[in-house]
């Protein structure tokens, strides 16, 4: 990153993308980014990330709005809150002045979701939301290779999200992302990244959606016989049991998903929070209602087609895909980093494009870096801003509401939908 200066900004939302994904650049990077304020309700939480960053007692708020009452405090905002606490923070922040780095999705709501692309716009604010994949190297070049036209013109695609299983117990059953009522539905909580990509590697926005999906296995009726509310309530089966919370959060190592249960890494806080929290609870008797598996239909001004499908039911966390074009297809495993060309004329190549550090594909560190170019440079027009984010997301609205009606849905009716019924 070219740089003239160290750029100062506050977190609201310090949980775990907050403070690893984004404190993490500043701790490695003190001469690119330094915290210098943090909001966050609870006080565990936030007095970690403030020792962390040195911040003061006076810049560390108990929430966003006590932070933003403040005269603005420093150029950029970063926004990692809950899914329905993205659109108050992001709106009033713009107005303030601040540059805003916001957590996908945008909001919850789809008019909200405009609305902040349409305030980005109107205001001349950095908006740049976390659609990461964006900018990893794998993705870039699974994007020049479909620009470069090396299998011709694309035709149609297949595109699929496989959510390690442990992943999708922890975050959307047991976990924060569990009730779309609290959160949001699965298709735009999870995969509004894949959305995004689509769109962004197709080209073209979308024309229709149509969406089948359901909560199949993690409900009540599909409790084996004699397990209990709790994994610690003496359950018959919690030692055989794929989903055990001991097994999951309190026996696994370094770095697992027990840091998802508590910010103590020690065993004793751990078995604590299983006993008492809700990452505790069977996975088959929780308040969750999202999606374990979906499919999506799509249709883009530009004829191509896509299938995508989510499953929360992976052995491992990694996106596959095949772009079909009319002179070869293009395969890919992401976990792998393995691109793989097949021409109808019988050459093959394997691409392995260069790995970069951090999570998702180095994508939260690069992401990181371009979000500081643009509040050095003024550039508001980032890879993924808010108007390309908006437009990407009504893809993942049009899809729940497919998927919740049966109906196919045209993008074009359905914004304007949106609107009208503002309106009304």
């Amino acid at each position: 990153m070219s740089k003239t200066r160290t750029i100062q900004a506050a977190l609201i939302g310090a949980g775990k993308r907050g403070r690893n994904a984004y404190g993490t650049y500043a701790l490695q990077r003190p001469h690119e980014l330094r915290f210098v304020a943090v909001a966050e309700p609870d006080a565990e939480k936030r007095e970690l990330f403030a020792n962390q960053h040195g911040i003061p007692p006076e810049r560390q708020y108990a929430s966003w709005e006590e932070l933003l009452a403040e005269p603005q405090l420093c150029e950029a905002l970063l926004i990692c809150t809950m899914d329905r606490e993205h659109y108050g923070p992001a709106m009033r922040a713009m107005d303030k002045g601040y540059h805003i780095l916001l957590e996908k999705p945008m909001s919850h709501d789809a008019l909200e979701t405009l609305h902040l692309a349409e305030k980005a716009q109107q205001s001349g604010r950095i908006l740049t939301v976390c659609h990461t994949m964006r900018y990893n190297p794998f993705s870039n070049e699974l994007k020049r290779l479909l620009d470069a036209k090396i299998i011709g013109d694309l035709v149609s695609a297949q595109w699929a999200e496989h959510v390690f299983y442990e992943h999708y117990v922890s975050a959307f059953v047991r976990g924060n992302w569990r009730n779309a009522g609290k959160s949001s539905p699965m298709i735009l909580q999870k995969s509004c990244h894949d959305m995004d990509m689509l769109q962004w590697l197709i080209g073209a926005d979308c024309a229709a959606v149509s969406s089948f999906g359901k909560l199949t296995y993690f409900r009540e009726e599909n409790a084996p016989e004699g397990s209990t509310l709790r994994c610690t309530d003496g359950c018959a089966v919690e030692r055989t049991c794929p989903f055990s919370a001991i097994r999951n959060y309190y026996h696994t190592k370094q770095g697992g998903w027990y840091n998802a249960v508590s910010l103590k890494p020690t065993l004793e806080a751990r078995m604590k929070a299983i006993q008492e929290g809700p990452y505790g609870r069977c996975v088959f008797r929780c308040d969750n209602d999202v999606v374990d598996h979906q499919t999506v239909n799509l249709l883009f001004e530009n004829d191509v087609t896509v299938s995508f499908t989510m499953t929360g039911f992976a052995s491992e966390g990694t996106r596959t895909f095949k772009f079909m074009g009319t002179q070869g297809e293009i395969r890919g495993h992401s976990k792998k980093n393995e691109i793989e060309v097949n021409y109808f004329n019988g050459k093959q190549e394997k691409i392995y494009p260069p790995v970069a550090d951090g999570a998702h594909g180095g994508g939260d560190f690069l992401i990181m870096r371009d979000f500081l170019t643009q509040v050095l440079t003024g550039d508001v027009k980032g890879r993924s801003d808010a108007s390309v984010s908006a437009r990407s997301h009504m893809i993942a609205f049009a899809a729940e509401h497919s998927r919740v009606t049966g109906q196919t849905v045209y993008l074009k009716d359905f914004v304007q939908s949106i609107r009208s019924e503002a309106i009304v």
